[in-house]
């Protein structure tokens, strides 16, 4: 063969080379798994989230998204009957919208400190520093100032929160949801992957009380999660937060009962869980990851709700919206109806030989309806979590406010 015949036949072996390994390079490159791997192992109770980002620099950029999140508007701007509702609390000298997790140990420092009334309880879902703390004291946690333990706080809501650093696993690291778990006879070890994308949530995103005697942080699940099943938990136990100053009534303050109402809706009938709306799947370059970024899934709404939803993105929002929006208009009715209930109980207490008996009806009644009212009121969503139950929970609250008043009334009137 001649010298150039050769030549040229190595040269072509060495492009076939060079572009077979060229394409198996780049087909490699561009199928790979989409997920972001671990570049080493986190120290086991390795709390500060700025360590994890070495490891996990995509999740870690993805959660400092979480920083935009500056407006804390207050409650009061639209919901003005909160005041009166929660005279006698702390709540009624302040109540503000959540800046979210990287914002958790700000605001708690900057609140209005005659909420900080329960104690050292009020860090528990503050900070990622929680768990090894609680580790360290045990039940002697809970007996601590709010001061003594917050002192000890430096990052606030993080990675090892909710997972392993080792296996990267979903984890509760909360006793409140494992006891409130055990209690109902259930074992949270045997949770699917999916209900842990909603427990993690729900170790903080839920109503809580704190035990009179010990002031340990408790759920009050014994009897069920929806909200009749927790009133009568604290009817059992003839429990009250606090008197209200005006109505004379023992009330039960509800907090963020997310999980609560989530459970039992639509999505969650189908098979979400909180992370499929609240931390979709994003892509970043090659790499797919759950977004950290906790947002309204309105704000996202082509990983969050498209992916099931083909009505198109105008139909999704309106739908949202008009939800929302109902929602509202049905809970400032109820807002104003137990104003006017509070109103009514105070002249009937102030009556001088009021009909006592009447006047405890009357009492009771109120105690109803606020709960059901700031159940609803406090949720995140304005009612989207669960339309059905969110309505009607404003409903009972409308309803116990009408017969609240009635009995009032009728105690003025049947005074001695």
């Amino acid at each position: 063969m001649p010298n150039q015949y050769r030549n040229l036949a190595i040269f072509s072996i060495i492009v076939v080379i060079i572009l077979g390994a060229s394409g198996f390079y780049f087909f490699n490159a561009h199928n790979q798994d989409l997920e972001e791997k671990p570049m080493g192992e986190i120290a086991a109770n390795e709390a500060d989230p700025a360590v994890w980002g070495i490891y996990y620099p995509k999740h870690y950029e993805s959660y400092l998204e979480n920083a935009q999140n500056t407006a804390k508007p207050s409650h009061f701007e639209t919901k003005p009957y909160m005041g009166p509702l929660y005279a006698g609390l702390g709540y009624a000298d302040e109540f503000n919208e959540p800046r979210g997790h990287l914002y958790t140990l700000d605001d708690i420092r900057e609140v209005n400190p005659k909420r900080y009334k329960t104690g050292a309880a009020c860090n528990t879902c503050k900070s990622s520093q929680i768990p090894e703390i609680i580790n360290k004291y045990g039940e002697d946690y809970y007996l601590k100032s709010f001061e003594e333990i917050n002192s000890q706080l430096k990052h606030p809501i993080a990675c090892l929160d909710c997972h392993d650093p080792k296996t990267m696993d979903l984890r509760i690291s909360r006793p409140a949801l494992i006891e409130a778990f055990e209690r109902q006879g259930k074992d949270i070890t045997k949770a699917t992957r999916q209900e842990m994308r909603s427990l993690v949530c729900a170790q903080c995103h839920v109503t809580y009380y704190f035990l009179p005697e010990t002031k340990k942080l408790t759920f009050p699940w014994d009897k069920g999660i929806k909200a009749d099943q927790i009133l009568a938990y604290f009817d059992e136990k003839n429990y009250s937060e606090w008197q209200h100053p005006d109505a004379g009534t023992g009330l039960v303050k509800a907090r963020h009962a997310e999980y609560e109402i989530f459970m039992g809706s639509t999505h969650q009938s189908a098979g979400l869980a909180c992370a499929d709306c609240h931390m979709p799947y994003v892509k970043q370059g090659n790499v797919k990851i759950s977004s950290h970024y906790w947002q309204s899934p309105l704000n996202n709404i082509e990983q969050s709700c498209t992916v099931c939803h083909r009505e198109g993105i105008d139909w999704l929002k309106s739908r949202v919206k008009d939800t929302q929006a109902k929602t509202k208009e049905i809970q400032d009715i109820a807002g104003e109806a137990v104003v006017q209930a509070i109103n009514e109980l105070k002249v009937a207490k102030e009556t001088p030989g009021v009909n006592q008996e009447l006047l405890k009806q009357a009492q009771e009644m109120h105690r109803k309806g606020q709960w059901y009212l700031d159940y609803v009121m406090v949720t995140n969503g304005y009612g989207f979590h669960n339309p059905t139950e969110s309505i009607n929970n404003l409903g009972k609250a409308i309803d116990y406010a009408h017969k609240s008043i009635k009995l009032a009334r009728e105690a003025v009137q049947k005074a001695s």
